[in-house]
This record gives C-alpha cells, sequence and structure tokens, in this order.
C-alpha cells in the first residue's frame, strides 16, 4: 500500500498549527503497520538553511502555470524514518516565514499543487496508489488530475483522500487568476465543480473531486454539516455525506511525556505524582505567580483568537482570580487581544501571568504544573491541547464542541468516572462556574482531583488507533479500484 501525504507543514520541520502535528505524526504510525507512506511538502527557507547537507537533489524540471514556466527542484530527505519530499522554487518559498500575504499564499500553493503532480511518478520514482490531500494548500489536486491527467490515461489508478482540518480557511481566489494558473475546463470550473457563489474555492475543491473527504475528529464531521459550522459549505458537505467521515487526531506521546521531558523541572508518573508539586512550584515561581500549592492553576497555550474562545475568559477574568483561582496563559494572536490579556496582566500581578510569545519549552512547563487547562473554543475540529494535558494530568475546562467533545469525558462526581469538565452553551458564565466547580474540587476533594488525574493520564491519546483507521479507509478505496 502506498500513499503521498500532501502537506503545506509537517512537524518539526515547519509548522504553524495543528496540521504541522499531524503530518509529523500520522506517518511514522502508518509506516509501523506496513504503509508506505511517503510526504512531499515545499521546501521553506527554514529547512533548507538547517537540513543543507542532509537533503538530496533528485532532479528538476519546468512546470507550467499559465502563462508562466517555473523551475521546479525535487529534493528528499529520510526523517524520523519517513521518506519526505520537498519542492523548490525560490520566489515562492525562499521566505522566512511558512504563510504570507493571502493573495501570495493562494499563488505559492497552486504552484505547489501542480508541481506535485508534474513530479509524481518518474521523476519522483514514486507512483502512490492514494494521494492524501490536506486542507485547502492541496484542495485542487483531485481537481487537477480530473483536468490534466486522467482523460490523458494518467493517474486513473490513483485514489485521493481529502483532510479537513479547519473548514474556516478555504482558499479563495478571483475567476480569472485562478483559471490563468490552473486552467482548469469550464466543467470543472463551474458552480458544479470548484466554484462557490462564481469563485474558485480549493476546500470545495477537495470535498467535490476527492474519493473520500475526512476530518479530524467524528464530531466535527456532523458539526460542518450544520449552518453555525458549515461556513458555507454545510449543503454541500450534506449532499457529500455519503464520503465524509471523521478520524480522531492523536498526539505525539513520545515527545508530550511526562516521565521524560526534558523541558520540566522534575519528571513524574501516574503511579509517583510526586514530581507535579515539583513542577507547580517551579512554574508559580517562573510565571510570577504567588507559590501556593493549595491555589488552583489554571493555563491555557492558544492562539489568541476568536476561534479558541479568549474573548470568554477575558469577560470572567476578574471573577475566576478574586475565587482564589491562579491563570497563566500563553500565546499570540489578535492584537486587540494581546493588548487587553497584556494590560489585564499587569494589573493582576502574582495571580495572573500573561506570556505573548510561542515558547515551546514553557509551554511543556505550564503542561506539567498547571492543574486546570481551560479550553473554551466556539469550535474545534479536533483540538490536541486537551489530549496533551491530560498526558501530564492537568485536568482539561472545555467546551463541547469538536475533538474536544470526542476526548473530553465530563467527570462524575459519584461515579469517579471522566477525565476532565465540560460546559456545552458559548457562555461566559457557564464557563466561570464549570471552571470554580472544578476549583472546589481540587481544593475540598483531593481524592476526587487525584482520582480525576489518573483517568486523564490513564488514556490513550496515541496515534496508534487512528493510524489503523486511515489504514483501512486506505484499503478500502484500492480495494474499489
Amino acid at each position: 500500500m502506498k500513499v503521498l501525504l500532501v502537506t503545506s507543514e509537517l512537524a518539526p520541520l515547519a509548522k504553524a498549527g495543528g496540521l504541522g502535528d499531524v503530518a509529523g505524526a500520522l506517518p511514522q504510525r502508518l509506516r509501523n503497520i506496513d504503509v508506505d507512506v511517503r510526504c512531499v511538502l515545499p521546501l521553506y527557507k527554514q529547512v533548507k538553511d538547517k537540513y543543507s547537507e542532509k537533503l538530496q537533489f533528485l532532479n528538476w524540471r519546468m512546470v507550467r502555470m499559465g502563462w508562466r514556466t517555473l523551475y521546479c527542484g525535487l529534493y528528499q530527505m529520510d526523517f524520523n524514518g519517513v521518506p519526505i519530499y520537498f519542492i523548490d522554487n525560490e520566489y515562492y518559498f525562499g521566505h522566512s516565514q511558512l504563510y504570507l500575504e493571502y493573495t501570495f499564499d493562494v499563488e505559492r500553493y497552486s504552484f505547489f499543487q501542480r508541481a506535485v503532480l508534474e513530479v509524481l511518478g518518474e521523476s519522483m520514482d514514486f507512483e502512490p496508489d492514494v494521494i492524501h490531500c490536506n486542507d485547502w494548500q492541496a484542495g485542487m489536486i483531485p481537481a487537477l488530475l480530473e483536468a490534466h491527467y486522467r482523460p490523458y490515461g494518467k493517474f486513473n489508478n490513483v485514489r485521493t483522500v481529502f483532510t479537513i482540518h479547519n473548514l474556516k480557511y478555504q482558499g479563495i481566489h478571483g475567476f480569472d487568476f485562478i483559471a490563468d494558473m490552473m486552467e482548469l475546463p469550464d466543467r470543472i470550473m463551474s458552480e458544479y465543480g470548484v466554484l462557490k457563489d462564481g469563485v474558485p474555492n480549493f476546500m470545495k475543491a477537495g470535498i467535490v473531486y476527492a474519493d473520500r473527504v475526512t476530518t479530524v475528529s467524528p464530531s466535527y464531521a456532523g458539526e460542518i454539516m450544520t449552518d453555525y459550522f458549515g461556513e458555507g459549505l454545510n449543503w454541500l458537505l450534506q449532499s457529500m455525506s455519503y464520503k465524509v467521515s471523521g478520524i480522531l487526531n492523536g498526539i505525539d506521546v513520545d515527545a508530550y511525556d511526562p516521565s521524560t521531558d526534558k523541558y520540566i523541572p522534575k519528571n513524574y508518573t501516574r503511579e509517583n505524582m510526586t514530581g507535579k508539586a515539583a513542577c507547580k512550584a517551579a512554574l508559580q515561581k517562573e510565571l510570577g505567580l504567588t507559590v501556593d500549592a493549595k491555589a488552583p492553576l489554571a493555563v491555557m497555550i492558544s492562539r489568541l483568537v476568536d476561534q479558541k474562545g479568549v474573548d470568554l475568559l477575558l469577560r470572567v477574568m476578574d471573577e475566576m482570580l478574586d475565587d482564589g483561582i491562579q491563570v497563566a496563559v500563553l500565546g499570540t494572536g489578535d492584537p486587540e487581544f494581546e493588548h487587553r490579556y497584556w494590560h489585564m496582566g499587569a494589573f493582576r500581578a502574582g495571580k495572573l501571568a500573561v506570556r505573548l510569545e510561542f515558547d515551546q519549552a514553557l509551554s511543556h512547563r505550564m503542561y506539567a504544573g498547571a492543574d486546570m487547562f481551560l479550553m473554551p473554543s466556539l469550535f474545534e475540529p479536533c483540538g490536541l491541547s486537551q489530549m496533551i494535558s491530560m498526558r501530564y494530568g492537568t485536568i482539561p475546562v472545555v467546551r463541547e464542541t469538536g475533538g474536544l467533545k470526542d476526548t473530553v469525558t465530563p467527570f462524575d462526581v459519584v461515579t469517579g468516572e471522566g477525565n476532565g469538565f465540560s460546559f456545552p452553551n458559548i457562555n461566559a458564565h457557564d464557563f466561570l462556574y464549570l471552571t470554580k466547580f472544578a476549583a472546589d474540587i481540587f481544593r475540598d476533594e483531593p481524592k476526587q482531583w487525584k482520582k480525576l488525574m489518573d483517568n486523564a493520564m490513564r488514556g490513550d491519546y496515541s496515534w496508534d488507533k487512528s493510524a489503523l483507521q486511515y489504514k483501512d479507509l486506505f484499503a478500502d478505496l484500492i480495494a474499489q479500484g
């Protein structure tokens, strides 16, 4: 079984979000269960600079894109046991950041998709049974196969899977611009094809032309077929529901392991939790919070954007702090949210710590040192942070949406079952009252809290189960022919 995973990110080589984590972890697990999976992504400047000695040049060719004829270099490197191909073009990918101005990004990933199909086969010396496309940056590949290859008898046996990581970002641009770069026939440049309200839409293209469509959690697969979560594509997804399914993401359980984590001050296990108290005290000291083992410490590690529910926390922050809950926030995002969090942090020193940065080592220390993890997302396709926090015995307080609903089971104080706390409505005070309820259990019911931590740390958050589901999906497609 041969699979080519097409992605714009792959951790730790090039990562901006959850897509990078998936592309970095899933292929390794698939190869462990006898799937010959390989990845292809752009050769970004940061990858070329860091791994120049390991990159093997395979060949080059010129790729046509409208009136343009553009250089495409093909490189290869094995990373963590996975063969990875890189598409090289200095003009498009020789920048210090992964993502740039939106219009230029659409052009860059249009070239990337056309280049992938041009080097597939002879140049790459690898023709897959399945092309696994991820998010809008690879959404046009199934349509390009229909337009430029299959009518001429090429890649007729190659199946396609399109995974939606976040439906909100769809890859939209003007008709003339995309018609020029993609050179698609009228039957595809239509409302029945890649157009949404007269405008080309890469996300829609992937949904329409891929053989199967997956999302990163079962609940999100159902949610995106509703008006609220569907981002204008819900009716299309309903009509295509026969080929849509959800497969829950996992996390890298080796990178996030409290027993071996090199970033935390003291390691610990589910059987011996003494190290967690040391991690909490060290974190409180590092962040300038009052060092107090009895004070519930809640953290949020997130992009500071609307989707993550950061406005809900802002609305009730004072009431949380007044209840004796310490709060620490790590992340960057919307300048308005950054300013509001910074301003509040400046006035509530000792109880609130705000770090407007991306710091991987600090994030590990926060996962390990906190008592609770706050994740009141308005929508969450899957979410990884809640699973990472549970791996460290830090209890998530989440809104019941998408992957949060699939991974966090509300704690039952009577039966002792459950691994976290969740609330259904987008309501700041529902969030507040649930967090205060969790804090009361932490302070007043230590045996219950210990049971809750044990439940959370017992969970299997690895990619093993999900990798088997992907393998079954690929095998089913290949069997259908």
